[in-house]
């Protein structure tokens, strides 16, 4: 068989790209964007987002160029993320929530092209583009209006004028080969200086392919868009609903009363988002049984069974995956089995909780301890390194290669600095971030196991332990909170470190509490642990200076 090599015609590149001209012909006349009052079909969306990959190339922009977008889930949002690729250039999310200087810096470590930006956001693009060096080259700026808002002429070109301007016949440019660069996310910086992820066309087909299978989604569900398009594209979903023919609902703004109304007004089937927005839509004080089950797929961070439980008991279906910016999507999930559902509901909530098995789409997973790079063992105790292999994994960090060998090493492995434990059963567990676990005494205390007591705490609505410096232990847990709403007075610091000190061992139980309107987040809605980490060290420098 030495005679049977690869051919042009069974060697085309990987691309999720093709979606979309499926999606057109198998489900073009049925819905694809719902946004209020406006309804697209995705023959529609197909000829809309040609013509926006034709306005792109029409600005002397192809491939290798690097094209920003600045939106909320919009439905110009979801057309970006194929028409920038589909004019051969790289495409780059960026968070909404980031100020001005943080956008600034991405636009000039990315050499951003030109830059996509809702109308709401105009004021502070330009206060990006106003920090840029005075001899960088400046972005070419579209404007994303909604169909009420003035037009901008003065220093924006405008996204719908360039729609009329482009062609729906434009002919896509498919990438020369599926290890084309495609898009270029910038991590959250929750735990670090944020770093530009760059991934293939062939890791996005990967990982949207693997994602639906995973989560069983089936044709044409009706997908709420509660997690933002720019965390990852969507956990790849973007591209995953054309693969479907779903219909995307698109929200311009997290809200629990809107998310309610909008399963209820459009029959939703699909969502998904991080677990502050199981809390949100657990506590939501006007939330009732669903009507019909409604999945959700929860990952960004551990959730805690408490929350799980809450909101299950409305009807939700809540799945549980693992990943990260550099693996594009959902790579680990806690794959359900039969037997689980004849448990208790506290039983069921903590079985998923975990974040599980690798998906069909990753070659390998393993828990390595940090010295030996051994497996730990499958006790449920041990504490190591996650790493991870395949298909779906980034290219690299852009213009970063010590970062890109530190987190892909020679050995084969990518690192991805969460701390886990490994199960008998072979599932696996996070326990925290490496920079969040906490050492008090020679004692390694999880963030994540102090946390979920806090959350089944009735008063409780968000929970985050952090290490505040001690003389004594090294290091000791600091608990932020903040309460449900209606909760009047605050309890006292104390009754929270005595309800933690019955279900939880003393070394883990915090020395401190703090009690805060709101936790501070990403968008993605983690917690922002570095901010609070910041707080503890100056309460742990005061306290210090206090016995001098």
């Amino acid at each position: 068989m030495d005679e049977l090599k690869p051919r042009s015609a069974n060697s085309c590149p990987l691309t999720p790209l093709t979606f979309l001209q499926r999606a057109a012909l198998v489900y073009g006349d049925c819905p694809s964007l719902v946004y209020n009052a406006t309804t697209y079909t995705w023959s529609q969306t197909h000829s809309r987002c040609l013509r926006a990959a034709s306005a792109i190339a029409s600005l002397g922009l192809g491939r290798g160029a690097v094209v920003s977008v600045v939106a909320p889930n919009i439905p110009a949002m979801y057309e970006l993320q194929f028409a920038v690729p589909m004019a051969g250039c790289i495409l780059n999310n960026i968070n909404t929530r980031l100020d001005a200087r943080s956008i600034s810096v991405i636009l000039r470590h990315s050499e951003s092209k030109a830059v996509f930006v809702d109308s709401h956001l105009r004021s502070l693009l330009l206060q990006s583009t106003s920090l840029l060096p005075p001899a960088a080259p400046r972005p070419i700026l579209i404007l994303i209006t909604d169909i009420d808002d003035p037009r901008d002429h003065n220093q924006f070109l405008d996204y719908e004028e360039m729609l009329q301007s482009g062609s729906a016949n434009f002919e896509w440019v498919t990438p020369a080969s599926e290890w084309d660069p495609m898009t270029l996310n910038y991590t959250s910086g929750t735990t670090s200086s944020p770093k530009g992820v760059v991934h293939s066309h062939r890791s996005i087909f990967i990982i949207t392919s693997d994602s639906l299978i995973n989560w069983s989604v089936p044709k044409q569900p009706v997908y709420l868009w509660t997690l933002p398009m720019f965390h990852s594209n969507g956990w790849s979903y973007t591209w995953g609903m054309a693969a479907v023919g779903g219909i995307n609902i698109c929200l311009r703004r997290f809200d629990a009363a809107a998310v309610y109304d909008a399963i209820n007004k459009h029959s939703v089937t699909h969502m998904c988002g991080a677990p502050v927005v199981l809390t949100m839509l657990a506590n939501y004080p006007r939330a009732r049984p669903l009507k019909s089950p409604v999945e959700i797929m929860t990952g960004g961070a551990p959730p805690p069974a408490e929350v799980v439980l809450r909101t299950e008991a409305l009807g939700f279906v809540v799945s549980h995956g693992y990943g990260m910016t550099e693996v594009a999507g959902v790579i680990l999930s806690c794959a359900w089995k039969p037997k689980w559902s004849m448990l208790p509901a506290a039983e069921r909530a903590r079985l998923k909780a975990r974040q599980g098995v690798r998906t069909l789409g990753l070659t390998a997973v393993d828990v390595v301890e940090a010295e030996s790079g051994e497996s730990v063992k499958r006790d449920g105790v041990s504490l190591g390194e996650i790493v991870v292999r395949g298909g779906s994994l980034m290219l690299g960090y852009l213009k970063d290669p010590a970062a890109t060998a530190k987190c892909m090493r020679e050995d084969g492995w990518l690192y991805t600095g969460d701390v886990a434990v490994m199960h008998p059963d072979g599932y696996l567990e996070i326990k925290d971030r490496s920079k969040d676990i906490i050492i008090s005494g020679g004692e390694n205390v999880s963030s994540v196991e102090v946390e979920s007591v806090l959350y089944s705490n009735p008063l409780v609505n968000e929970a985050a332990v952090v290490a505040r410096p001690d003389e004594y232990w090294g290091e000791t847990p600091c608990a932020f909170l903040s309460l449900k709403e209606g909760v009047s007075p605050k309890p006292p610091e104390r009754q929270m470190i005595d309800f933690c000190r019955e279900r939880l061992p003393h070394y883990m139980v915090p020395k401190t509490v703090v009690f805060m309107a709101e936790l501070p987040k990403t968008a993605t809605g983690k917690v922002q642990k570095y901010a609070l980490r910041n707080i503890a060290n100056k309460m742990g420098t005061l306290a210090a200076a206090s016995r001098m």
